[in-house]
């Protein structure tokens, strides 16, 4: 797992990279230049993470690959960073977000009737956030497929701090599958990620 704090510009991003034609043309169609230092930081990342110029591909669903290799690999990004998690012999779910924003106002289309969110004014956005992170990496980790936040994905209950470990489950067409979760908070960020 790698975590890319981006404080380079454009052209320091651009200038690591040995991108082909396909990927200067995907990059070019990005009209923010907030998106284009994402996607930048991502392909800088996943070569320092393998020492290598990787070219990431992705399917149908958004699920991003490693072209030409065994990996199973999660990405996100939220403002000033950008991670990765990687594996040859697991499948990976990892999402950040930066606590940036009122999640309250949108907790009732993620948080289901089993899931217990504390009242407690001063951690309750911080548990929401981490709860809806751990839902983004289950959602991963399932290949975004058949699942629906509220209905698919619950987080058993915990008590938010710094960093721990929680447990969750995904109910779906495929069954019922349970997952241990790890997070972390840093600086403004909630990190959350799984393995299986």
């Amino acid at each position: 797992m790698g975590i890319w704090e981006v404080s380079e510009d454009y052209e320091t991003l651009l200038s690591n990279l040995n991108l082909d034609e396909d990927e200067l043309i995907k990059l070019n169609s990005f009209k923010s230049e907030g998106r284009k230092l994402e996607w930048l930081s991502v392909r800088n990342l996943i070569n320092n993470l393998l020492e290598s110029n990787a070219r990431i591909i992705y399917n149908a669903d958004n699920k991003p690959f490693l072209k030409g290799t065994t990996y199973n690999i999660s990405i996100s990004h939220s403002y000033q960073l950008t991670s990765i998690f990687l594996s040859k012999t697991k499948r990976v779910g990892i999402d950040l977000e930066l606590m940036s924003h009122k999640i309250s106002t949108l907790s009732d289309k993620f948080i289901n009737n089993q899931e217990v969110i504390t009242k407690d004014p001063e951690q309750r956005r911080l548990h929401l956030y981490i709860h809806w992170c751990a839902k983004e990496a289950l959602y991963k980790i399932c290949d975004k497929q058949d699942i629906n936040f509220k209905e698919n994905l619950t987080i058993f209950p915990f008590h938010p701090k710094e960093n721990g470990i929680i447990k969750g489950r995904v109910l779906n067409t495929r069954g019922v599958e349970d997952f241990w979760i790890r997070y972390k908070i840093y600086k403004d960020y909630s990190i959350v990620w799984t393995c299986k």
